[in-house]
């Protein structure tokens, strides 16, 4: 076990401890006490708020009276010293050093030397705690001298071994989550991104002028809609009435128009498939740009709806987003390596084959192909219907052998007039697609039915009237039938020539012309912004959460108790706060990496070189954050690589171990005593010495939990709190560079985060926020531990029992204290995480008026300080013990 009874690292605001036992260090290193005080005073402090806690032994504090001296050198400074003393000791030799009201003196009397001095432990932890500190100093203002010996009843707070493991383990693996290939969907994101992933035109852009009239492009896209426009406004003149009898489709040349119309597509086709190729780059040059502009394609100026500046605020807030809804990093990750391949430009070339499929040879092709014309529908049909039509003119009795025949010829004269105007032959018969109206059938049928009509008439000998009035209809509906069939006829090789489909492939060109134009050549920079910017932040997620999960590793709770140890704790070796785990002997930690920094010791080669760095209290600001990660991109030194990881040998010879004590007398331990609430298990004052590790003081009562319904949940806030404030550093850096992510290395603060986190775990069950962080609604301590606080309610309620504390010095020594009535002080100390109970309430009414409520912690109970009689304490000067 290790001597050391002051943390290697101090929690933020926290006094600084440090320890000139002669225990404590190499009886061969002189310079050890110095060098302790020299990595003291590089903890940073405010100016106004330097407090230091020493430890040191009794006999010493004359010899010592320079270093004490030396703490207050870079200004003033507040500094308790916690004197131990021998059983035999019955004086206190001091200095005016330290001295009220900045100073004063806890002299400990009884067993706190040897294998007795992990009882500093705890005590060293409450002590340090900075409400506590300035209490205890206050109080010493109004003893005589400054010098007590205390009394102490602490209750202690905490997880149990497993609960501290299991919410460690599950909080990070919420954090990290699974591994997640590349996500289908990226998910809802902001608009300026969200005009990135659909290839939709912005609004501001919708009346550009994308192809001029006066370019190249906009010519041949002007020829085709005019050759269409023709041959249109052709069809709609030639498919009436008008068209068949009359002239009216003379000059027209729907064949024409329609090859004009599709030679113009195919160079408006081309034009377009050149620009692909020209610029198809993923990011065009300025030289593209000018071929762009020959062939006529006009690129305006940036919309406002979307930057290259706005680019990476918008990708900040969407990360930030997802982070916040509690999405894994790996997760986070993933819906941004989707945004970065969605967003990568591929550059106007890949949209060749698209190209292809809207325009290509085979539909050009079909649009000159030449089709027939067909009318009149089946020949046996059109034969029958003039029979019958031309019968009915027969029956005119005398007439009809001349009048059925004529309305047979008529129905072949129309058919022949369709075959002639018919709308797929130029008027120069360069283009003809041929055709079959039918007239021969119509004829033979006609011809035949006049015949039959006329025999028919003579044997019926119809009246006058009815024979004219067959005649007459007859006549027109041999035209009316003419006229249909022509309109039918015309309309049917309209649609098989279908010039239309060429207005459709025009808009689709020009459509992929102006997406291309849009998103491949106007945004190909935004897009690479963006691309690389997503694509960066995903690996630095990914980097975190590799991070995070080779810090937590198999074997954690290894890291922090050591291998074999029993889950009970040994003296008050616990986590982040155990000293068993950090050596001051110039040995690495067990829980630390053996490519870490040794701890602080007394050697002087590591400890030196870490004096600035290894006991820097860990800043989570934004402000400390964005210099963290500043200095990462601008390759200067990061925070100090310290971890809580896995358990790692110590490869030099460990220090043989000290003489054990003799065992006391057997004592049967009490029963487990069940809580009132939560998992809860109090450690008896006496156990059996066989049972495991060495019983906590009897001073002390440690009650463990097994973690409330929020520690998970609060644990994976602050680390993820402490993952988007750790970014919040990186977007300057990304807006400048997005590729220079990749070389940037975050393991060092993605470390110091988790052991910030970590140590507050270890400390107070994570019930005090981050530094920099406001508390806000955060879970109370019963929340988070599982243990109730009532029981310490009751305790400082029934603080006025001079019994219920236990003075810290042996009986023999109870002579050397004053009984002066009202000179004892007391310091009730309770976590402000404590102030709610069970049920939600304040259940602290009535005892709070003197009580003093700490940030942070585990502890709570009450000191009372103890004056001494007048002739114990002897103040002496330098000289007198022959000091220079």
């Amino acid at each position: 076990m290790s001597t050391s009874v002051v943390p290697g690292r101090p929690a933020p605001g926290h006094a600084v401890c440090l320890d000139l036992r002669a225990e404590a260090y190499d009886p061969a290193d002189r310079y050890a006490p110095e060098e302790a005080v020299r990595r003291a005073l590089a903890v940073p402090q405010p100016p106004d708020e330097r407090r230091f806690l020493v430890v040191d032994d009794a006999d010493r504090l004359v010899a010592h009276q320079l270093l004490h001296e030396r703490l207050s050198s870079y200004g003033p400074a507040r500094v308790v010293c916690l004197a131990v003393g021998a059983p035999g000791e019955r004086t206190l030799r001091r200095t005016r050093t330290p001295w009220p009201p900045d100073g004063g003196v806890l002299w400990l009397l009884d067993g706190f030397r040897g294998p007795d001095a992990a009882a500093l432990r705890p005590l060293v932890d409450v002590l340090a705690t900075p409400e506590v500190f300035d209490a205890v100093l206050r109080a010493l203002a109004r003893v005589a001298g400054g010098v007590a010996v205390p009394a102490a009843r602490v209750v202690e707070h905490d997880l149990s071994d497993e609960a501290r493991a299991r919410a460690w383990r599950q909080a990070v693996e919420a954090l990290t989550g699974p591994d997640v290939p590349v996500a289908g969907t990226v998910g809802t994101v902001p608009g300026e991104l969200s005009l990135l992933l659909d290839e939709s035109v912005p609004r501001s852009l919708s009346a550009h002028d994308w192809l001029p009239a006066q370019g190249r492009a906009g010519a041949e896209e002007r020829a085709c809609r005019d050759a269409l426009d023709d041959a249109l406004d052709g069809y709609e003149r030639v498919r009436g009435p008008a068209g068949l009898l009359t002239r009216a489709g003379r000059g027209l040349d729907l064949p024409g128009d329609i090859e004009r119309a599709a030679f113009a597509l195919r160079r408006f086709r081309a034009t377009v498939a050149d620009a692909f190729a020209l610029a198809g780059g993923s990011r065009p040059t300025v030289e593209e740009r000018g071929l762009l502009a020959e062939r006529g394609v006009h690129l305006p100026e940036m919309p406002r709806e979307i930057s290259r500046t706005g680019i990476v605020p918008a990708l900040r807030d969407h990360t930030h987003g997802l982070i916040d809804s509690g999405l894994p990093l790996r997760s986070v990750a993933a819906r941004l390596a989707a945004l970065s391949t969605r967003t990568a430009p591929a550059g106007s070339a890949a949209r060749l084959a698209a190209l292809d499929a809207v325009c290509g040879p085979d539909r050009l092709d079909r649009l000159t192909a030449q089709e027939p014309f067909r009318a009149g529908g089946p020949r046996s049909v059109a034969a029958a219907v003039t029979g019958v039509l031309a019968l009915l003119a027969g029956v005119w009795p005398g007439l009809g052998w001349g009048l059925g025949p004529a309305v047979g010829l008529l129905a072949a004269v129309l058919a022949l007039l369709m075959l002639r105007r018919r709308p797929n032959r130029s008027p120069d018969g360069r283009l003809d697609g041929g055709g079959a109206t039918g007239s021969a059938p119509r004829l033979f049928g006609g011809l035949i039915g006049g015949v039959a009509g006329a025999v028919l008439g003579q044997a019926l000998d119809p009246p006058v009237w009815a024979a004219a009035t067959a005649l007459a209809v007859s006549v027109a509906a041999v035209v009316l039938l003419a006229l249909r069939d022509w309109t039918h006829g015309v309309d049917d090789w309209w649609q098989r020539a279908d010039p239309e489909d060429a207005d459709r492939a025009l808009r689709e060109v020009r459509h992929l012309l102006v997406t291309a134009a849009v998103h491949d050549w106007l945004f190909a920079d935004v897009r690479h912004h963006c691309s690389d910017g997503a694509g960066a932040v995903a690996r630095l997620l990914r980097a975190l959460a590799a991070t995070a999960d080779a810090y937590q590793g198999p074997g954690v709770p290894g890291a922090y108790e050591g291998p074999g140890t029993s889950p009970e704790p040994e003296g008050y070796g616990r986590g982040a706060w155990d000293w068993d785990d950090w050596t001051d002997g110039g040995g690495q930690a067990p829980g630390r990496a053996s490519n870490q920094a040794p701890a602080p010791g007394p050697g002087g080669g590591a400890g030196r070189a870490e004096a600035a760095g290894w006991s820097d209290p860990v800043d989570w600001s934004d402000r400390a954050w964005s210099d963290a990660v500043s200095d990462a991109w601008t390759d200067r030194a990061a925070p100090a690589d310290a971890g809580w990881s896995d358990a790692v040998p110590d490869p030099r010879p460990a220090a043989a171990p000290p003489e054990p004590p003799a065992p006391p007398e057997p004592v049967r331990p009490e029963p487990v005593r069940e809580p009132e609430r939560g998992s809860v298990r109090e450690t008896d004052p006496d156990p059996d010495p066989d049972s495991g590790p060495a019983a906590a003081p009897r001073w002390l009562e440690r009650r463990y939990g097994d973690g409330g319904p929020a520690l998970v949940d609060t644990l994976h806030g602050d680390l993820s709190d402490g993952v988007a404030g750790l970014l919040r550093g990186c977007w300057a850096g990304i807006e400048r560079d997005p590729g220079n992510a990749a070389r940037l290395s975050l393991d060092k603060p993605m470390t110091a985060l988790l052991d910030e986190t970590r140590s507050r775990l270890e400390r107070d069950a994570a019930a005090s926020p981050p530094p920099g962080r406001e508390r806000g609604d955060r879970p109370d301590a019963a929340r988070l531990t599982g243990v109730a606080p009532d029981g310490v309610a009751r305790l400082l309620a029934a603080d006025d029992d001079p019994g219920l504390t236990v003075p810290l010095c042996g009986p023999e020594h109870l002579r050397l204290l004053s009984h002066e009535p009202g000179a004892v002080r007391r310091v009730r100390f309770v976590p402000e995480t404590m102030r709610r109970g069970t049920t939600g309430d304040d259940i602290w009414r009535g005892t709070t008026e003197d009580v003093v409520w700490t940030d942070a912690g585990r502890h709570a109970g009450v000191l009372r300080l103890v004056p001494l009689r007048a002739d114990v304490v002897h103040t002496v000067l330098a000289e007198e013990d022959g000091a220079p």
